[in-house]
């Protein structure tokens, strides 16, 4: 991308992800933002920057989806919690590039609502692309380290993380965090709600050109012995305080791919899991076999201008929304449809070194 080069960028929604995308488009010399939609009438017709805390942007915020679509954007940030198909096709078919951190990396969770959106690609000559950290930038990570081999047997993603200063329960709850440790219904928790980790095995399968027979779920819970009491919400004893689910991809009975994530939270946990630190550990096991450790932390200048923890939690969500936005060159220019980093190529890291 070179500095002659500008996209114009609307930016959808200012929440935790959506504010940190704002202000890395800011930034970016070669990002031009010329919108935002912000759904609620309290954040519509307020300066986007004020919105996302930063100095004024003279970028209005609005919730008028047709006046958006007239300032001919060359791409949508798309970062909702979850993904509107109804309000991704009306983008797409505008002829609107979208990068999503919205849950969404193949769409193959979608049933025939990805058929929706490919049409709506088609139609609109628009390719729609999704990623965020995990799934997706791990992914990334992995399928790279595979190619330094001549046999891959499988793939293993395994994402570790103490989520006990992590103060979201509307997230944690729907994979089975605060339920009874012997609820019947608790079981497909875990599952459902990491759904989209089955896009991120086919996403790895595709990657290594292989057809997979089954993409399974199988997860694992651990109780809190002692009530737990965080910010906004506390588990009681005997709930549910530790989540497990491995997404396993098999061929011929064998697991080939499996991305997993253990999340605990507390230190009162039976069984008492112990996680080797924060991040991901990458195994690409082949010849030879492959081995990454992810993990992540402040630079200095945060760590001396952080005036309580929850300033450290920002991290996580600028690591959402930039694999997306490094993505945008490659996706503007890519064919009409829905795109993975398997159709891409590999995006790079241009704009965000500080100069002057």
């Amino acid at each position: 991308m070179h500095n002659n080069v500008s996209y114009r960028v609307i930016q959808w929604t200012t929440g935790n992800v959506g504010k940190s995308s704002v202000a890395a488009i800011a930034k970016h010399p070669s990002l031009e933002l010329v919108g935002c939609y912000a759904w609620s009438d309290d954040k519509a017709g307020r300066d986007v920057g004020e919105l996302v805390g930063i100095d004024p942007l003279g970028v209005t915020a609005t919730n008028d989806v047709d006046a958006l679509l007239a300032l001919k954007p060359d791409v949508v940030v798309y970062n909702p919690m979850w993904i509107n198909v109804d309000e991704l096709v009306r983008i797409l078919e505008a002829g609107v590039n979208v990068v999503a951190s919205a849950s969404f990396i193949t769409g193959h969770n979608l049933g025939d609502d990805r058929d929706r959106l490919a049409d709506a690609c088609s139609r609109g000559g628009s390719t729609l692309f999704g990623s965020g950290v995990s799934p997706g930038f791990a992914e990334m990570l992995a399928i790279v380290a595979g190619t330094a081999c001549d046999r891959i047997d499988k793939v293993t993603i395994a994402e570790s993380a103490d989520t006990t200063l992590y103060d979201s329960p509307e997230t944690e709850r729907p994979v089975g965090f605060d339920m009874a440790i012997d609820d019947p219904d608790l079981q497909p928790m875990a599952a459902k709600g990491t759904a989209v980790f089955a896009e991120a095995v086919q996403l790895v399968a595709d990657a290594l050109g292989i057809e997979l027979d089954d993409i399974t779920c199988i997860s694992e819970y651990a109780q809190t012995t002692e009530d737990l009491p965080m910010a906004s919400w506390t588990i009681k004893a005997g709930r549910v305080a530790g989540v497990f689910a491995s997404w396993q991809g098999i061929v011929d009975g064998k697991t080939v791919i499996d991305i997993n994530v253990r999340w605990k939270k507390g230190q009162t946990l039976e069984p008492d899991w112990q996680l080797d630190g924060d991040g991901w550990k990458i195994t690409i096991d082949g010849r030879p076999t492959v081995n990454m450790t992810v993990g992540f932390l402040p630079p200095q200048d945060m760590i001396e201008n952080a005036k309580t923890l929850e300033d450290f939690f920002v991290l996580g969500h600028i690591m959402t929304a930039l694999p997306p936005i490094h993505a945008i060159p490659a996706v503007v220019a890519a064919a009409p449809g829905i795109a993975t980093y398997n159709d891409l190529p590999l995006p790079l890291p241009r704009g965000i070194v500080p100069t002057g």
